[in-house]
């Protein structure tokens, strides 16, 4: 990656403003980016934020086109908000950790300094994470989505069930009658799908996971479908409210008989992770896995 090294020329900061924790990390990174050279940019609210002194774009999506480097610093669902924001650009994601589990995230706020140090070196990967995408036309109504993570059909605020039929390629699956249903990306299989259930999925496998919440029919269980597929969820449900989610951040209500169709999307992000990092190591550490020892070991 040392020839990637070489092209970065200018470094992007956007934080999450809610996250006061950020504002010194903010700092910290961009005095040990601008000795290293790359000329430090960010946006006009974390400009104002982080208190920096350094040219800033008008928003996040014309940020990542002039920078050949996003950092990142927030939680997961920064990085959410982030990869729906500049889906389609090759600029590569840092993602800097000050909230929770941080499945998307690759360093912590801690770790900068030596984050850096390996960056420069050239000691990381890049890696494309696929979005998936929703959309639906009935009633006269345009919807068009897009999640790095998961969409999620769920009921309203009454605690009554809903009913849900759902295909794929056309070919009826089943119907449920749930809480809701999360259409998972193999990046969410981390996020509501693994807590309703759902199996964990590495982002290397190109497949959906359609895991019920609350199933009334306890043979549900989850469904793994290939990423190439089409898979559409009708609304049978006429006297609740139902919710379509995107990232558990972009919500539209849908009306009885819309069909949502949800495929994988043309575009995606690019994410940096440090080198001798991996998937399974970080399940390891987030999920506090352990192995059991054999007799004698």
């Amino acid at each position: 990656m040392k020839k990637f090294v070489e092209q970065i020329k200018r470094v992007g900061l956007f934080a999450n403003p809610e996250k006061t924790s950020c504002r010194a990390a903010v700092k910290k990174a961009a005095a040990l980016i601008a000795q290293e050279g790359p000329i430090v940019m960010t946006e006009a609210a974390t400009a104002k934020f982080a208190g920096l002194q350094l040219p800033a774009l008008a928003d996040l999506t014309a940020l990542a086109d002039e920078v050949d480097l996003l950092v990142v610093f927030g939680g997961d669902g920064t990085m959410l908000y982030v990869a729906r924001q500049v889906a389609g650009s090759r600029t590569p994601i840092l993602g800097v950790n000050v909230g929770g589990l941080g499945f998307l995230t690759a360093v912590t706020a801690r770790e900068l300094t030596a984050a850096f140090r390996r960056i420069w070196a050239g000691e990381f990967r890049l890696e494309s994470r696929c979005l998936i995408e929703a959309a639906s036309s009935n009633g006269g109504r345009r919807i068009a989505l897009n999640a790095l993570n998961d969409f999620v059909l769920s009921r309203g605020v009454a605690s009554r069930m809903i009913e849900l039929e759902v295909r794929v390629d056309g070919e009826e699956l089943t119907r449920y009658r749930c809480d809701g249903l999360v259409v998972s990306s193999p990046t969410g299989s981390t996020a509501y799908s693994l807590s309703a259930g759902g199996a964990v999925v590495s982002p290397a496998a190109d497949v959906f996971a359609l895991t019920p919440i609350c199933p009334h029919t306890l043979s549900n269980r989850s469904v793994i479908v290939s990423l190439d597929c089409a898979v559409q969820v009708k609304v049978l449900t006429e006297r609740l409210a139902t919710v379509l989610t995107a990232d558990g951040q972009v919500q539209t209500e849908l009306s009885a008989g819309d069909v949502i169709t949800i495929r994988r999307s043309r575009r995606n992000v690019r994410l940096l992770h440090l080198a001798g990092s991996s998937f399974f190591d970080t399940l390891r550490k987030k999920l506090s896995w352990s192995g059991s020892s054999l007799p004698g070991e």
